[in-house]
């Protein structure tokens, strides 16, 4: 056994302080080893991550196997007090390695960062901090503490022996929870394994620091917080650093995955925008591109390029920014800076100080800097740019020689092959060998969520029959390789990747037909005929939970459509489709006869009734129920006075398509149901009128422009040659204002479901009908809002007979 020395770092991730600290203990220690917080497998592949990218970049890792699935990054920026430590040991002639456990392990379950702040998870004893310190935030008194004094303007020990105080204090005498407890073993073995080599001089450890006091504890060190350069040396002895026994074990076998298993880690670039705990980085550092600048330039230069972007971003956008707003920000700030104790304004300071100077009218939230997270919709635009000009937009970039996943490679020769190289928009005829074989390339880069191209034109679900698809470039095509690195966690060709991705649709969708059926046409887009079979047994079991009609009514469009129309991708009358829209009927008119209630338009209901009707008159055959049954059904829902208005208008519109056409009779129908102007009178003068309307229209919008069956006479209304447009136009002239305005909204809801030339049609035969002259055109586009120009008129004839009542009115 021998003793030797260790220093432990415990530092914040991505900490431009902290990152300091590392730098100056390495060169006043000299250490034998550097050891940091970093997944241990990749250490045989330090030269990759070495090789001299542009920084930020990450570690990106999966996992996969039969019972789980993972995927984590471990980020970087050239003010990683982990990448100081990688780089500037290894400059120093260090032995340099990572020591915790691969990403892939089960004690990073859940977690999708490596760096996620575990302190994070005590949230009370930095709230007892922020009090204490006055500050807001944990950002807040990490900057006060640490990043807001002079770099170099404190000894180097002291602020260590602060960092690991300040850490011991967030940890506390809380347990570790069983991940920390295996990552903490496992870091220190390795510490034991550094010190037992032989000739081993100082060993430093820089982890983050809510490990560091486990490390200490489980290494058998004694606490010592002199851990900075002024104890550097090996000959300094166990006075100057942490003692610790050292056993010659050897380095810890790094964990193997399971041999089915789907691992891998690759690099891939990675942004400001993602580091910054402003866009939901847990353990990002605000602010990324400011601290950039504090890393490159110091903290002065920093402060005066965050006001110039500040500056430029608001007027670039319209707003107004003065040199007088500017003076007194700077005032402001200044004065903050001294009341705070800082040498110099810090960032929270010039934020503080822009804030109160730019922002002329009071926000209703605390400002983004005072919490952690996201900014929250309704954001004040002069906030909203402050943080992004602090966020900064680098993206890193790869080192050319860098190894890339084998779905890189295959991606990258499929689109050079298919001459799609992003620069132009395609057209693409899916009737032709080479339109079809590039639309499912894109279709699957599409799934997959890799950026390139994005589809302008062409069939939205399985219902549409267009042939034709149109692909425009995406202005995120720059960011195509990491996304197809991260994709690699799915397979290793796109087709492996894209039947993944399907798979894990479906399992997400579970019990929902319509999520299940937009999976459906993604696998059919995309070429993956093998799900089919097992996506059209989920469908088909879920016909059976289905407890809503509107999510079965989509899918049943989609199935439909598919049954009808592809022919293009090869699945056209499958009976596994049939079957399913066979079940998918029965199911949607069963639950439609068991809806009782008040209630709004539902258009997903209605949408359901359509897809009941287009089975009807395109697929029949497959059907077990004949027009004459599904007539009956529908007739009893129209009848229903419980039913809701809209479907009870829509089951109305049902039978008048199945039945002999207008002013026919349906066989099984309800008492009127031949007759649409018997059925609007019977619900007139009632809010439901428009609801009703609505179900009718989504369903046979004919209805209202047929003219009526019959000569027309003097008998009413309802024997104009207007037919049912009569019939509406003198009940809604009949009705009293108020109800005419309570109805409004319902009216105009039923007859969007017109196109725009049809209800200028429509517009066009009330004008002749009332013997008017004018243009329909005109009718229709009024200078403000129709219902608002209702109630206008309303609330100014109430204040008309209000002046009347008190003697008040116009003279005549």
């Amino acid at each position: 056994m021998s003793t030797l020395t260790a220093h432990f770092l415990g530092v914040r991730h991505h900490s431009p302080a902290c990152a300091r600290l590392v730098s100056r203990t390495i060169a006043a220690l000299r250490p034998s080893h550097v050891l940091v917080e970093g997944p241990a497998d990749l250490n045989d592949r330090l030269g990759e991550l070495l090789l001299g990218h542009r920084l930020p970049i990450a570690v990106f890792s999966h996992y996969r196997d039969a019972e789980r699935a993972a995927t984590s990054w471990t980020p970087f920026c050239d003010y990683s007090p982990e990448w100081v430590a990688l780089t500037e040991g290894r400059a120093a002639g260090a032995q340099v390695r990572f020591i915790d456990l691969p990403s892939w392990h089960p004690a990073f379950a859940g977690r999708s960062n490596r760096y996620a702040d575990a302190e994070a998870r005590y949230e009370r004893a930095t709230a007892r901090l922020c009090d204490r310190f006055g500050v807001d935030s944990a950002d807040a008194l990490w900057d006060r503490m640490f990043e807001a004094a002079e770099p170099g303007g404190q000894d180097d020990q002291a602020l260590a022996e602060r960092i690991a105080l300040y850490f011991d204090v967030v940890r506390g005498d809380t347990g570790a929870d069983a991940s920390d407890r295996a990552r903490e073993e496992y870091m220190a073995s390795w510490v034991r394994a550094a010190l037992a080599e032989p000739g081993a001089g100082p060993v430093l450890v820089v982890t983050g620091g809510f490990h560091r006091p486990a490390l200490v504890s489980l290494t058998g060190a004694a606490d010592r917080r002199s851990t900075g350069p002024g104890a550097a040396g090996p000959e300094t002895g166990p006075e100057a650093g942490s003692s610790v026994s050292a056993s010659a074990d050897g380095p810890p076998p790094v964990p193997q995955p399971a041999a089915d298993a789907l691992v891998g880690s690759h690099l891939v670039p990675y942004s400001f925008r993602q580091l910054d705990s402003f866009t939901g980085y847990q353990s990002g550092m605000p602010s990324p591109g400011f601290h950039q600048h504090v890393w490159e330039h110091g903290p002065a230069a920093a402060g005066e390029t965050l006001v110039q972007d500040i500056t430029e971003r608001l007027r670039s956008r319209g707003l107004h920014v003065s040199t007088a707003s500017l003076i007194a920000a700077r005032a402001t700030a200044q004065g903050l800076a001294a009341l705070r104790g800082h040498h110099r304004p810090a960032r929270l300071d010039l934020l503080d100080g822009l804030a109160g100077a730019l922002l002329d009218e009071a926000v209703d939230e605390p400002l983004p800097w005072t919490r952690r997270g996201p900014l929250r919709p309704g954001t004040h635009p002069v906030l909203v740019e402050m943080v992004a000009a602090g966020r900064g937009d680098r993206t890193g970039r790869l080192h050319p020689d860098t190894p890339v996943p084998p779905i890189v490679h295959d991606v990258t020769a499929r689109l050079a092959a298919l001459g799609l190289d992003g620069t132009r928009a395609v057209t693409l005829r899916l009737t032709e060998p080479g339109g079809l074989a590039a639309s499912r390339v894109l279709h699957c880069l599409r799934v997959l969520g890799i950026p390139g191209y994005a589809r302008t034109r062409g069939p939205a679900d399985g219902a549409d029959p267009e042939a034709v698809e149109r692909w425009a470039p995406d202005p995120a095509a720059g960011a195509r390789e990491a996304a197809l690195i991260e994709a690699s966690g799915h397979g290793r060709t796109l087709e492996d990747a894209t039947a993944t991705a399907l798979g894990e649709q479906v399992r997400a969708a579970g019990a929902a037909p319509d999520a299940l059926a937009r999976t459906l046409f993604d696998a059919v887009a995309c070429g993956t005929t093998g799900l089919l079979g097992p996506l059209l047994a989920e469908l088909r079991a879920a016909v059976d939970r289905a407890g809503d009609p509107g999510p079965l009514g989509e899918a049943l469009h989609t199935a439909l459509g598919l049954w009808r129309h592809d022919r293009v991708y090869g699945v056209a009358g499958d009976p596994l489709l049939a079957g399913f829209v066979d079940a998918a009927v029965a199911r949607v008119l069963w639950l439609a006869e068991g809806l009782h209630g008040p209630g709004d338009v539902d258009r997903g209901r209605l949408r359901a009734l359509a897809g009941v009707r287009d089975a009807l008159l395109h697929a029949a055959p497959l059907l077990s129920l004949d027009r004459a049954a599904v007539t009956a059904v529908c007739g009893r829902i129209s009848a229903a006075p419980a039913a809701p208005a809209d479907l009870r208008g829509a089951a109305f519109g049902l039978c008048r398509t199945l039945g002999h056409g207008p002013g026919g009779s349906v066989p099984g129908g309800p008492s009127g149901a031949g007759d649409a102007a018997a059925a609007v009178r019977a619900v007139a003068g009632t809010a439901a009128l428009g609801d009703w309307l609505a179900g009718l229209f989504a369903l046979a919008r004919d209805e209202l422009t047929a003219p009526a069956a019959g000569p027309a006479g003097p008998e009413g209304p309802e024997g104009r040659a207007d037919g049912l447009l009569g019939v509406l136009d003198a009940l809604v002239a009949e009705q009293p204002e108020d109800e005419f305005l309570a109805g409004l909204p319902a009216l105009r809801q039923a007859f969007a479901y017109f196109p725009p030339r049809e209800r200028e049609r429509i517009a066009a035969r009330l004008i002749e009908r009332r013997g008017l002259r004018g243009s329909a055109g005109g009718l229709l586009r009024t200078p403000a809002d129709p219902l608002l120009i209702a109630r206008a008129r309303h609330l100014e004839d109430d204040v008309r007979h209000l002046l009347d009542r008190y003697g008040l009115g116009a003279a005549p």
